[in-house]
Parts: structure tokens; C-alpha cells; sequence
């Protein structure tokens, strides 16, 4: 959250003078670069049965990556080594995903889940509280080395404690990989039900992604925050994201997947209403509860649906589907936002409340489309019990 919702976009954007468009390049370009190799590393998870050391060394990567870009003199190469960091960030979580069968019986898969990414949004408000005195003595450049070291202590639990129940030898046919992908999705009808929800899912990632990528410029540029007004409202934010992230997780196990998918999809759909019509910070700062629990539930609720659609012998290459739709998102999301601003650059603050807008119309036919799913998905999720 310190680099991708704070301080990076705004190093680009306020202290380089760059454009949106310019950030929603780099992120999304670095979002390209994972869609292309999720499925191989899906399919690794799969094969091998080793996801640690994937998962360490990537990390390692994305550290160091992190830890540079406030020595960048120039903004490409700020933005150079944030297409690194990121992307070795994001092809992690194809390794994190997978782990998730491992730690959790499927019954209470939402659950953990949901202790999961509540745990992870505790590390980012300790992240955001901890580097905010850096910055405020050595500008947004002094944020990333801390933030890196952070991410890194973080990090070494799981590094520690989780291992793989049933390591193979690390050989994988890169091009079985792929060959294993095409037929995956050349075979959907096997998997139709779950094929039509990456779609869903994609949909609604173009909006989560893009809100927590852009909405530290929106804080600033439309609504005026300053520095500690913008790290308050993402504490905020992250604070019932986690509270988001376990209403969620304990909705998944007693109301099912579907109520707990499509409650999420409404409180995004109330967020972004918000955002719109906002006109100073009072009505703003209603954004970030809703916001962050739209955000924290999306995955919980998201990850148990995959799973509950997926044969045990598919769940790491659908992770890597799943991942795939999701770094698809992050292409078209930031890009969407960055064209729309730059399309109406002369219209002062009115160019980012269209942005918002786009997202909304796509919230909405989210929607639609969910509901058209749900009932496929409930009969779907009880055959592969049986």
C-alpha cells in the first residue's frame, strides 16, 4: 500500500510533475509482463509442488527493487524500477495463492482467507504508520527504503513456517506450461461456470485495482488532502478493509459465496456513488470505510468461489487463471483512468471525476452480470463437493 497507493503514485505525479498516464503505463505494463507468466508459474505450483522457493526469491527481488526507487535522480528510472518491483510483487502471489489448500481444510477456506488478508492489512497500517516520519522529514523519496525493509520483515514468517506438504523435483516444460493453459481454457466447457466468474472477477478488479493505484491523486488533486490527511484516510481504509476482509470471511462460511461476492460488489457500487458527487472532505471521508471493505472482502470472498469451483488437482493452475484475470485488470484499469484524465486534461478536476465514472458504469454491469451468474454457481459448487 506504501508504494502502489501512496507515496510512489504521487512521487510521480506531484513531486515529478508526470502525468497519470505516465504511472498507469508503468503499472500496467509491469501488469502485462505477469498476466504473460502466471500461467507458467500456475503451472509450477501445480507440477513441482514448490511454491516457498518461488515465492522467497521473487520477494527478495521486489525488495531490492523497492529499496532503489527513492535513490532514482530521473523519473524512468523510478518508474523502470517500479515495473520490477511490482511485477515480482504480483508473480508472488501466484505462489501465495496456491499455499492457501495447504493451510486450510476446504470448509474453512474462507475463514482463513479472510484471517489472511486481514493480517495483511494490520502490515500495511503499521507500514503507513511507521514510514510516515521518514517522509516527513526527507520528502516522498525517503519512503520506499523503509517501506522495503518492512515488506521484507513481513515477509519472514511465512518464509519460515509455511512449507510444501510434497516438493517434486524442480523440472517443469515451460512449454507443457502453456500447452497445460490453452488446454485448460480450450476444454472451458468442463469449467464453464468457473471461466464466466474470471470474467465477473475481471470486471470488478478493473475497479478495485484502479481505486487503490489512483485514489491518493483523486485525495489530493479533487479533494484537497494533504500528506497526513491522505495517510489518515488510507489507515482508514485499511482499517476496515481488515474489518471488511473477516465480516467477509465469516459470511463466506454461514451465508455461502454468492451472498457474500455480491454484497461486495454494492459496496463498491455505494463507494464510487460517493466519490462522484463528493464535493469537499466531509462526505469524502465516508469513502474510505466503504472503500476499504469493498477492497479486503473482494479477495476473501473472490478466493473462496475459486476454490469451491476447482477440482483439487486444479486449484494451482486456476489460481493461475484466477491471477491471470487479475493482472488483466491491473492492464485495463490504471490504463482506462490514465486515457480518460488525459482526454480531458484541460478540464481541471472534472477529468478524474469522469474516471470515476467509468468505473462506475463498469461496477454496474458487474452487477448485472453476477447476477446472472449466481445460481450456476451454487449448483456448480455442490457438484464438485459430491
Amino acid at each position: 500500500m506504501n508504494v502502489i497507493s501512496l507515496y510512489f503514485a504521487l512521487w510521480v505525479t506531484v513531486d515529478h510533475g508526470g502525468q497519470d498516464i505516465l504511472y498507469s503505463i508503468a503499472l500496467s505494463g509491469s501488469m502485462l509482463a505477469v498476466a504473460i507468466s502466471a500461467p507458467v508459474f500456475g503451472t509450477i505450483s501445480d507440477q513441482t509442488g514448490r511454491r516457498r522457493f518461488p515465492l522467497i526469491l521473487l520477494t527478495i527481488i521486489s525488495v531490492f527493487a523497492t529499496a532503489l526507487i527513492g535513490q532514482a535522480s530521473q523519473l524512468w528510472i523510478g518508474l523502470l524500477l517500479f515495473v520490477i518491483a511490482n511485477y515480482c510483487y504480483q508473480s508472488a502471489l501466484v505462489f501465495y495463492n496456491g499455499m492457501l489448500p495447504s493451510v486450510a481444510r476446504q470448509s474453512n477456506v474462507g475463514m482463513i482467507s479472510g484471517y489472511g488478508v486481514a493480517l495483511g492489512y494490520i502490515g500495511s497500517i503499521a507500514g503507513l504508520s511507521l514510514v510516515e516520519p521518514f517522509v516527513t522529514d526527507g520528502g516522498r523519496s525517503a519512503a520506499f527504503l523503509p517501506t522495503a525493509i518492512l515488506f521484507l520483515v513481513f515477509a519472514i514468517p511465512c518464509f519460515l513456517y509455511v512449507k510444501d506438504p510434497s516438493p517434486k523435483p524442480f523440472y517443469v516444460d515451460i512449454g507443457q506450461s502453456f500447452q497445460t493453459l490453452k488446454k485448460t481454457i480450450t476444454d472451458a466447457s468442463d469449467y464453464h461456470v468457473l471461466l464466466k466468474f474470471f470474467v465477473v472477477h475481471f470486471l470488478i478488479l478493473d475497479v478495485v485495482n484502479t481505486i487503490i493505484a489512483f485514489m491518493s491523486v483523486y485525495a489530493h488533486k479533487v479533494i484537497g488532502f494533504d500528506g497526513k490527511q491522505i495517510t489518515s484516510f488510507l489507515i482508514l481504509s485499511t482499517v476496515f478493509a481488515m474489518l471488511g476482509s473477516l465480516i467477509i470471511g465469516w459470511l463466506v462460511k454461514h451465508k455461502g459465496t454468492v451472498f457474500s461476492y455480491g454484497l461486495v460488489l454494492w459496496i463498491w457500487l455505494t463507494a464510487l456513488c460517493l466519490i462522484v458527487i463528493s464535493t469537499g472532505e466531509t462526505l469524502f471521508w465516508m469513502v474510505g470505510p466503504l472503500a476499504g471493505a469493498g477492497m479486503g472482502g473482494v479477495w476473501v470472498a473472490s478466493r473462496a468461489i475459486v476454490v469451491e469451483l476447482s477440482p483439487p488437482e486444479k486449484i494451482g493452475e486456476f489460481f493461475g487463471i484466477y491471477s491471470l484475470a487479475g493482472k488483466m485488470a491491473s492492464i485495463a484499469g490504471p490504463l482506462l483512468w490514465g486515457s480518460v484524465v488525459w482526454i480531458f486534461q484541460d478540464t481541471q478536476t472534472l477529468k478524474y471525476r469522469a474516471a470515476v465514472g467509468s468505473l462506475l458504469l463498469i461496477t454496474i454491469a458487474t452487477i448485472f452480470l453476477f447476477n446472472t451468474l449466481k445460481k450456476q454457481i451454487q449448483t456448480n459448487s455442490a457438484q464438485i463437493e459430491q
